[in-house]
């Protein structure tokens, strides 16, 4: 008797803007398809189904994004949508939209400042397909000086959040080791795949049954904390995992980098994670 080859799974993907850097979402979009194409290559990866999610108020800036997209739909047979919603409900929000109408079996939630290596969507989907156990990898990710960020984190406390909001730089020189205990760098600096307990939102590869399960993003976060609270209900279904042979660049930035506003998005978002799960002062 003659076996069926397995299934090659299809993707979809999910990308929130609001008036992101333009160039900065061209090389993520230019790295996606490019590792999507070498996953293909690898028969990893069937086929591609991107939704770019316009959250801008600015006709001109999502002009750009329109034109960029049209260039990629006249050089490829992938789906590419684009959604525009200027009320900006938020970034989960953004990304459930996309999330809902998925049927592929895995889907990436994907931030527009983040630059894939070629092998990432080939080497996590890999991982997600021979252990049915997991339900999220994420990604060893470097920064725009090529140093390691760490992405995955413990559950912290407020005293180490009000630090990375108002002064990260001397929570960095004053609690060195306890901010290095919650960003995990003595388990993922090693260079092996570690079980974590919270995943950062610029890059999750997902089952999307699993985040389906779960409704997506919860819609009591606007921005920030999103991520912590959908790591955790995630982790009620199966692991997650830290898989350090996936890699990107990060381009993104501390929300003390981004000014006031973001600060205070910050806070108010942590008081809303601490509500929904318990509190830790220190």
């Amino acid at each position: 008797m003659q076996t069926q080859p397995p299934e090659i799974p299809q993707l979809s993907v999910s990308v929130v803007l609001y008036n992101s850097p333009i160039e900065l979402f061209c090389e993520t979009l230019r790295s996606l398809f490019m590792a999507a194409d070498y996953a293909r290559q690898h028969g990893t990866v069937e086929s591609l189904c991107v939704s770019v999610v316009d959250h801008s108020s600015d006709a001109a800036y999502t002009r750009r994004v329109e034109e960029e997209l049209e260039g990629w739909r006249r050089r490829r047979e992938d789906s590419l949508e684009l959604v525009k919603d200027r009320t900006n409900p938020g970034y989960g929000a953004g990304h459930n939209r996309a999330l809902k109408a998925s049927s592929a079996e895995f889907h990436l939630v994907l931030n527009p400042d983040v630059e894939l290596a070629v092998n990432a969507l080939h080497t996590g989907v890999s991982r997600l397909c021979t252990d049915p156990s997991l339900t999220l990898v994420s990604p060893l990710a470097t920064g725009d000086d090529g140093a390691q960020e760490f992405l995955c984190k413990r559950y912290p406390s407020v005293f180490v959040l009000l630090l990375r909001a108002f002064a990260p730089g001397l929570g960095q020189r004053l609690f060195k080791s306890r901010m290095a205990h919650y960003e995990m760098r003595d388990a993922c600096s090693a260079g092996e795949e570690v079980e974590v307990e919270l995943a950062s939102g610029c890059f999750m590869l997902c089952r999307t049954k699993a985040l389906q399960s779960v409704d997506g993003f919860s819609a009591d976060y606007f921005l920030y904390f999103e991520d912590f609270d959908l790591s955790l209900r995630l982790s009620e279904l199966g692991r997650l995992l830290y898989l350090p042979d996936m890699q990107i660049v990060h381009h993104g930035g501390y929300a003390a980098r981004k000014g006031w506003h973001h600060v205070w998005l910050f806070m108010r978002s942590g008081r809303q994670f601490f509500r929904d799960h318990h509190w830790r002062w220190i």
